[in-house]
């Protein structure tokens, strides 16, 4: 689990979009990535991850997203 002095901002749209489209993820999955990031105040993609929403080839994609992205 991550903790921060305060809530992480939510992820952007452009993730969000990137995840459904590119990806494939779901509607329920990205609901459930969205709230337990909230809860543990972690990354997105390390959330999806861990919750085997999406498998390690799809986190490194996603982060090499994010570095030329956001």
């Amino acid at each position: 689990m991550v903790l921060s002095s305060g809530p992480p901002p939510p992820p952007p749209a452009d993730l969000q979009r990137y995840l459904r489209q590119q990806l494939g993820l779901s509607e329920s999955a990205l609901a459930l990535g969205l709230r337990q990031a909230q809860l543990e105040q972690a990354p997105l993609p390390v959330v999806l991850w861990r919750y085997g929403l999406i498998n390690l080839q799809q986190l490194e994609q996603v982060l090499r997203w994010q570095d030329i992205h956001l």
